[in-house]
């Protein structure tokens, strides 16, 4: 390579005898055989000294090879250099669009094909498939039924490879029936026809149609492929058949259909969500018999199947460090492996190697990676933390998704921090995201917990396709906040709509209705449950009507309740029984609570913690202690209460007995003035608290850090 870079640097040719075609293939035979770039930039130069960058057919090789080594934007400036007069060679253009799809620049792409029309040179059959792929992955309906118009007008109706992306692009964006209409059109099928439609019915998560064009296809007498077959996997598990996948996995091997090492990743990516590891053990056995260790795709997906089961994420660790030359699939598999499983400072710990790295910019942190991990604090209450990675994650310049975004807006929402809130709001809407309806969703979510009605109700209506989280978000917030008619008036509104309630709209309805005391309108909602929607009512509806009769002092009927239970209570209905009791001090029915949470192997510390205060309360004082010492027992652990406030962007947290906050003195003032405004007002905050106890108690819980 050396010989022929200086061969090239050393010849005096004028540009004239670079016109030649023998030395344009010389040229564009060097270019074929660069390793690096820096040696791509070498023959650029000498291109351009002897002017021979002129060459449509040379300029068009440079922006391949730019292209191949992923220099982008070099690529695109040769292509703005070359002259006018060389832009009539088509070539030249496929090269260019061809740099710019394959780097998922697909907008700039559409927009040079714009450029091209205006320029009045026609595509080709390597054009078309470029723009209707970047048609496709833009997501755009408009721009596909354009592009379709154009390839019917420049006569590419009977070219196949043509007309099979165009089955493809109406596939990825969900309009099946037009890519039914336009496979059912072709002249000519290939193999490869049938292999898109059957992936666009897996896309679509629709395993149904993909069963049907495969059996359609067997009856008009073509063999499907491993292809086919891989396809048609991925159609059933993508809509969660999990049996019915590996069922058609042993026909596969039964028919002795070639097994491909994408067939092994949609089974094992099967394997992770089914119960138990054995199947997953079972395959991955099957690849290292097999020799589909040297996919690193495979190793990934073994990473994914045992990271999915926390007994199992040694294996997952083992298999990850066993892996020479990761990828960032490698790395994100094991860190969304431990976020899922709960494991955030494992997540966190994976995650900063993976920063430290300073690898290829292939495998640097990207989007998944971060979303991994602020979803994983999230989950696990940690919000502050949340929220200072999803900072930092802005700060490096990474855009998020609509999942990152999701999982910060629940954060915004368990910490009321409604500022934060609406500053991500903001960023959805700049950034074109609020039509998502994840996004939409926890914005409703976000709004509600925050108290914030209308402007929920802004976001709930201008979602297009609003689904029952949607319902179930509004229904729940309303409920939060005591707004017990508000909530069943939307969920009325619900069945009108047309949507059919599920276990958790119930769950949301009768809590609301427990939280506003309303229980003939709570009893009639759970019988409707049963007769008119026949959802068989588990142990959080039970927990919620016994919840609504206690908090109505309607001890004696939630007692029975609790008896008549065709299920087992749980120490949920047993709390809330308990809570009820607490509040109208029915000594009698506390004692058999008692003994039932006492029984219980529960893992709730909050009951325990609830009876020793009862105990205490009525100054039985050695129950108390016994309840206090079985919890210890059990190895329980009271986490103190919290409250929280938002001032300036930054959330501070307080509860009791913790650090001494620095503004303590302020926080008192605040305190002692507004005990004294409530006592003015003969507020009665605790009938066994005196002016001076109301606010040296509120001082107790309020200190924090």
């Amino acid at each position: 390579m050396k010989n022929l870079l200086s061969s090239l640097s050393c010849a005096k040719l004028t540009p004239s005898i670079y016109n030649n075609h023998l030395l344009d293939f010389f040229d564009s035979l060097l270019l074929q055989r660069c390793f690096t770039l820096r040696q791509a930039r070498q023959i650029h130069t000498q291109l351009i000294l002897t002017t021979a960058h002129h060459s449509s057919f040379l300029s068009a090789r440079l922006i391949a090879t730019y292209a191949r080594f992923g220099s982008i934007f070099e690529a695109r400036k040769v292509f703005k250099t070359t002259p006018i007069e060389s832009l009539h060679n088509i070539l030249l253009w496929n090269s260019i669009i061809r740099a710019n799809v394959s780097h998922g620049y697909y907008e700039y792409a559409v927009q040079l094909y714009v450029q091209m029309r205006k320029f009045g040179f026609l595509p080709d059959g390597f054009t078309l498939p470029l723009i209707i792929k970047s048609c496709s992955c833009l997501g755009v309906l408009s721009l596909c039924k354009i592009v379709h118009c154009h390839v019917l007008q420049l006569g590419f109706r009977s070219h196949v490879h043509v007309v099979n992306e165009l089955v493809g692009m109406y596939g990825k964006v969900r309009r099946m029936e037009d890519a039914c209409q336009v496979f059912d059109g072709m002249v000519v099928r290939s193999v490869l026809s049938w292999n898109t439609l059957v992936s666009s019915y897996a896309f679509n998560l629709d395993s149904v149609g993909a069963s049907r064009i495969f059996k359609r296809m067997v009856l008009e007498g073509l063999k499907p492929n491993y292809v086919t077959w891989t396809s048609l996997l991925s159609s059933h598990a993508r809509c969660g058949l999990y049996d019915e996948t590996m069922e058609l996995f042993k026909l596969m091997r039964t028919k002795g259909i070639e097994i491909s090492a994408e067939a092994i990743a949609v089974v094992l990516s099967v394997c992770a969500d089914m119960e138990g590891v054995q199947w997953g053990k079972e395959i991955h056995g099957y690849v290292i018999k097999g020799g589909y260790e040297d996919y690193l795709f495979v190793k990934n997906a073994l990473i994914g199947t045992y990271g999915k089961k926390h007994e199992h994420l040694g294996d997952a660790h083992k298999i990850y460090s066993d892996i020479k030359k990761k990828n960032l699939v490698s790395w994100n598999a094991l860190i969304s492996s431990y976020a899922e499983s709960g494991l955030c400072d494992e997540a966190y710990e994976v995650f900063l190697q993976l920063e430290k790295s300073n690898g290829h910019p292939a495998v640097r942190a990207n989007v998944i990676s971060w979303s991994a991990v602020i979803s994983g604090f999230a989950s696990k209450g940690c919000g502050e933390e949340s929220l200072e990675l999803f900072r930092r994650m802005q700060l490096k310049m990474v855009m998020p998704n609509c999942i990152t975004i999701s999982s910060v807006l629940s954060v915004c929402a368990e910490l009321a921090a409604l500022n934060s809130g609406r500053e991500l709001h903001a960023y959805t809407v700049r950034n074109l995201m609020d039509d998502n309806i994840l996004v939409g969703n926890g914005l409703i979510n976000m709004y509600m917990k925050c108290g914030v009605f209308k402007e929920a109700h802004l976001v709930f209506d201008n979602i297009k396709g609003r689904d029952l989280i949607s319902w179930n978000s509004l229904i729940g917030g309303y409920g939060m906040h005591g707004l017990g008619e508000n909530a069943l008036r939307t969920f009325d509104e619900m069945i009108k709509a047309g949507m059919r309630p599920d276990n958790i709209t119930f769950v949301a309805a009768l809590s609301a209705c427990s939280h506003a005391g309303l229980v003939a309108a709570g009893r009639n909602l759970f019988d409707r449950m049963v007769t008119e929607f026949r959802i068989e009512p588990n142990v959080e509806h039970y927990a919620c009507m016994v919840d609504l009769l206690g908090r109505a002092g309607l001890l004696q009927e939630a007692s029975d309740f609790v008896k008549n239970m065709p299920i087992e209570p749980n120490e949920c209905v047993w709390g809330a029984l308990l809570n009820s009791c607490r509040m109208y001090k029915d000594t009698d029915v506390i004692e058999e609570t008692a003994s039932q949470i006492l029984a219980h192997k529960s893992e709730i510390t909050g009951s325990f913690m609830l009876l020793s205060n009862i105990y205490a309360a009525n100054e039985r004082w050695e129950d108390s202690a016994r309840v206090r010492v079985s919890a210890k027992k059990k190895g329980f652990k009271k986490v103190p209460g919290q409250s929280w406030i938002e001032v300036r962007k930054k959330v501070y947290t307080f509860s009791a007995g913790n650090v001494v906050h620095l503004e303590q003195g302020e926080i008192y003032a605040i305190l002692d003035e507004l005990a004294l405004q409530m006592a003015s007002v003969n507020y009665n905050i605790n009938s066994c608290f005196d002016q001076q106890c109301i606010s040296d108690q509120s001082k107790l819980l309020l200190i924090g850090n």
